[in-house]
């Protein structure tokens, strides 16, 4: 039997005023380091399961700072009912707040099937710092189906629009040297500061399997592939950390 589970978090100035789980998605208000309202998913049952319909929506109001992160990692696994699951995330940033989503990887298991998109809306003085980690099998399996589709709009504009497919049924070449390359691990980071429109960070290599690109608007994204999860983090936080400093 598949699920339909929709959770829901609203950020306000002063708090939460709206913390909704519903079905395998848990949201927690955790303990926070610095001025950030944190939430944490905690996974209430295995999901996402062939045929689920899961959804996640963050509002994060004005001037209100909000960090979300999970307790663990999320795995696609086959379920009973045949067809995709679906995994949609909806972000939604006003004036002068900011959105850091940093959850745990995505680990597509053999057999399984996902589609996945992120959604992310985003005010003229937004802040938004985004980590994305797909991880293709687990120790030893090949992997699952995934598709893998993150959007991003500011002041009502396309700043980024991106779309990865790998797994059996993906377009040929997935695995290829012009894609992942052969390894398992692969991540991408979006900073949106409208402190870029006066300093843009120049676009460089972040060691032999990452690069730093600057899109056209106070945006920079992160790539990154590498042969495991832990090398792949290392590479995100170091790219993080860069930015962070300057």
């Amino acid at each position: 039997m598949s699920v339909r589970a929709t959770a829901r978090v609203v950020a306000e100035r002063d708090g939460l005023p709206v913390l909704e789980s519903d079905g395998p998605l848990a949201l927690r208000r955790t303990r926070a380091d610095g001025p950030r309202t944190r939430v944490t998913v905690v996974g209430a049952m295995s999901a996402p399961l062939g045929g689920d319909r899961l959804a996640i929506e963050a509002h994060v109001r004005e001037g209100a700072r909000l960090h979300v992160d999970s307790a663990a990692a999320t795995v696609a696994l086959p379920g009973r009912t045949p067809g995709a699951a679906d995994y949609d995330i909806s972000l939604d940033v006003g004036e002068d707040a900011e959105l850091r989503w940093l959850p745990e990887q995505l680990i597509s298991a053999r057999g399984s099937e996902l589609r996945m998109h992120t959604r992310a809306v985003l005010a003229a003085t937004a802040r938004l710092v985004l980590r994305d980690e797909q991880i293709l099998g687990r120790y030893g399996e090949e992997t699952g189906t995934l598709t893998t589709r993150l959007t991003v709009h500011r002041e009502g504009r396309p700043l980024l629009d991106q779309e990865l497919a790998s797994g059996p049924g993906a377009p040929g070449g997935w695995d290829g040297g012009a894609e992942l390359g052969g390894h398992r691990a692969v991540g991408q980071q979006h900073v949106v500061d409208p402190d870029f429109d006066d300093k843009p960070p120049e676009p460089r290599r972040l060691g032999e399997t990452a690069v730093l690109t600057p899109l056209a608007g106070p945006a920079v994204l992160v790539t990154a592939v590498a042969p495991d999860a832990l090398r792949l983090r290392r590479l995100l936080d170091t790219a993080l950390g860069d930015l962070a400093g300057g």
